[in-house]
């Protein structure tokens, strides 16, 4: 049986006279935020979340600190480039990103020669070029330039969180639940750390042939373990009958999800995609700088006009993080066999047609991060009696749960 709900407009669900989140830009990222970690506070009945907390836990790679020292977050092929007739925006910060991206366009790992050879190719050709060799590479877009584009006005058009019911079970709470966590970078780690956040017991899979960013996995890994295990292995199966819920951010048809859910029908299953599972972009990659360029809120947050910009914060990966989370929690305690989605390039869209009309003038915050150890990081946006488990290193545990 198959039973589908949208959420539409995140403003219609949460709680009234939530306060934004510090965070200054020309779009209402401070209240996307603290919509978004409210909406997630609202499906376990925590308290409204705290402006600074949120402020601090959108803007974590900031705060992060190994002996006291801060992280770099872009890699020098990341980033803005100037066209012939635009900006294209470049990430390179995996390994096989940066040599996919500099294959494509021919040159050696240089920014130099980056920006020189984009310098002479159109916006669209570089994206194209790129995209095709499987790197990541976007033109910047102006938001009318985006909502006119195949993809852009498709995604306007999808529901914020899709949920989907594919059988009825036994209702279940998230503390507890047993989690398959196969996500990277932001958006997906900060929903299984806020599952774990909640009680449950989360273990994050990585595939043995690309290794993880350390740092970035320690940014947002608290209460979760992690393993590093081939999803085509036997042992894989066996943790997927075991599970209560499966976390992934691979692209559509890259799992097999139908055979994985007829294994395991009651399991919750929740997708996370840069561009969503529908239209002429879905099976492209993408991280949350790549979709602000596309779909124009790099354009809107410009300083001049001209150079395109950014958000204070990649609001949208923890967007939908907390937004992914707070369906999972729903889907659990609804029992049965869920599925549940959302994308950045949606929480884009959200952003992109909020009222921008008023906007309060942020105040500052005190950060609200902890030590441990060597380690500094930021503490997840909502309340918590107990603070989840530091993070421990990437890969170094065994493919098991705990309970």
């Amino acid at each position: 049986m198959d039973e589908t709900w949208g959420v539409t407009r995140l403003s219609d669900l949460v709680r009234p006279g939530l306060v934004p989140a510090p965070l200054a830009g020309v779009l209402p990222v401070g209240a996307l935020a603290a919509q978004a970690v409210g909406f997630a506070a609202l499906a376990v009945g925590d308290p409204v979340p705290v402006p600074g907390r949120v402020a601090t836990a959108y803007t974590s790679e900031r705060h992060f600190r190994i002996s006291g020292e801060a992280m770099a977050a872009w890699a020098p092929l990341s980033g803005f480039f100037a066209a012939r007739d635009g900006f294209v925006r470049t990430h390179a910060n995996y390994p096989h990103h940066r040599e996919r991206l500099c294959a494509a366009l021919g040159i050696a790992a240089s920014p130099e020669e980056l920006r020189e050879r984009v310098a002479g190719l159109p916006a669209l050709e570089v994206e194209e070029t790129v995209t095709a060799a499987g790197g990541i590479a976007v033109a910047a877009r102006s938001e009318t330039e985006w909502a006119a584009h195949p993809h852009g006005s498709r995604v306007g058009s999808l529901p914020l969180l899709v949920e989907q019911q594919r059988s009825h079970g036994a209702a279940r709470s998230v503390a507890g639940a047993r989690v398959l966590d196969l996500t990277r970078v932001i958006a997906g780690p900060v929903a299984t750390r806020t599952l774990a956040l909640w009680g449950a017991d989360v273990l994050r899979v990585d595939p043995p042939a690309i290794p993880e960013i350390e740092w970035q996995h320690l940014d947002t890994g608290a209460g979760k373990r992690s393993c590093v295990l081939d999803v085509r292995s036997p042992r894989f199966a066996e943790l997927v009958a075991e599970a209560d819920v499966l976390v992934h951010g691979y692209r559509p048809g890259a799992l097999p999800l139908d055979q994985l859910i007829e294994a395991n029908p009651t399991l919750v299953v929740a997708s996370l995609s840069a561009w969503g599972t529908a239209g002429p972009w879905a099976g492209r990659r993408g991280f949350d700088s790549i979709v602000q360029a596309a779909s124009g809120i790099a354009m809107v947050e410009s300083p001049d006009g001209v150079r395109p910009g950014a958000l204070p914060a990649q609001a949208l990966d923890h967007s939908a993080g907390y937004l992914l989370a707070a369906a999972v929690a729903t889907a659990l305690q609804r029992g049965g066999g869920w599925s549940v989605s959302t994308s950045l390039a949606r929480v884009a869209h959200e952003l992109l047609t909020a009222d921008r009309s008023v906007q309060p003038e942020p105040g500052p915050f005190t950060p609200t991060t902890v030590t441990h150890g060597p380690l500094t990081y930021a503490r997840p946006a909502l309340h918590a009696d107990d603070f989840p488990a530091p993070p421990r290193p990437w890969g170094k545990d065994e493919p098991a749960f705990r309970r």
